[in-house]
């Protein structure tokens, strides 16, 4: 029984086909109870406080989920990179964007312990302040934010960069903790918000992953649940 359903594990794929059975958009909810939206202000006084801290003269930021594939700024230089210290994991909820407060999603962020493989990105040398700017109003939603921004060191093939990444605050609000693979699985296959579901947000990030040839078993493994999930679950709709 163990081998066959190792067999069965190994062929399943979350495929576009299987994206499009659940893809969805609901309304915008709004933040959070007990959360607002960010200021202009307080944007730049987390900028600040970020350059107070490091002033790179080449400003690095590390990708290893939704900025490797839609990146949104500009690069001048990309290289694979491995975060030592840090993993890749689906710890952070969402009630909107990708989720809804009737069901919440699962996003990517980097949680400590182990390492996590991605690409770090070279950004153009002027104006940091106006661009680490941009990169907060798109990552940080909630506030006060549980994926926070954090200089981490990475290691490249070129050698060892100072780079920019969000990561998970455990005391955030908005912090699931580590849970079951099935869990998060049960979750990306059904949870949708205004800028669509999920299973779409995970298909994109290992469709990107496998192109880069950047190997993660945890999300091998997610993925394949995700698409077993949608097939179970449109198997059982047609028998009802």
């Amino acid at each position: 029984m163990a081998k066959e359903k190792t067999s069965q594990f190994k062929k399943r794929n979350l495929t576009a086909e299987h994206v499009a059975c659940v893809e969805r958009f609901e309304p915008d909810p709004g933040p959070e109870p007990g959360t607002s939206e960010h200021t202009q202000a307080e944007f730049d006084a987390m900028v600040e406080a970020l350059l107070l801290e490091y002033q790179p003269q080449e400003l690095w930021v590390f990708a290893y989920g939704s900025l490797i594939w839609n990146p949104e700024f500009e690069v001048v230089e990309s290289r694979s990179a491995t975060a030592y210290g840090w993993h890749r994991s689906f710890c952070l909820k969402l009630t909107r964007w990708r989720g809804t407060r009737e069901l919440p999603a699962l996003m990517l962020a980097l949680d400590r312990g182990g390492s996590c493989n991605g690409l770090a990105y070279r950004l153009p040398a002027q104006d940091h302040f106006k661009q680490l700017g941009l990169l907060m109003f798109r990552e940080i939603d909630a506030n006060p934010p549980t994926n926070v921004p954090r200089w981490i060191s990475v290691k490249t093939e070129s050698g060892v960069v100072r780079a920019l990444a969000f990561v998970a605050a455990r005391d955030g609000m908005a912090d699931a903790g580590k849970l079951p693979m099935e869990k998060v699985a049960h979750v990306l296959a059904r949870a949708a918000g205004h800028w669509g579901s999920s299973a779409q947000y995970l298909f994109r990030t290992v469709t990107m992953l496998k192109e880069y040839g950047i190997r993660d078993r945890n999300m091998w493994r997610i993925q394949s649940l995700v698409a077993q999930e949608i097939e179970e679950s449109l198997s059982a709709a047609k028998k009802t």
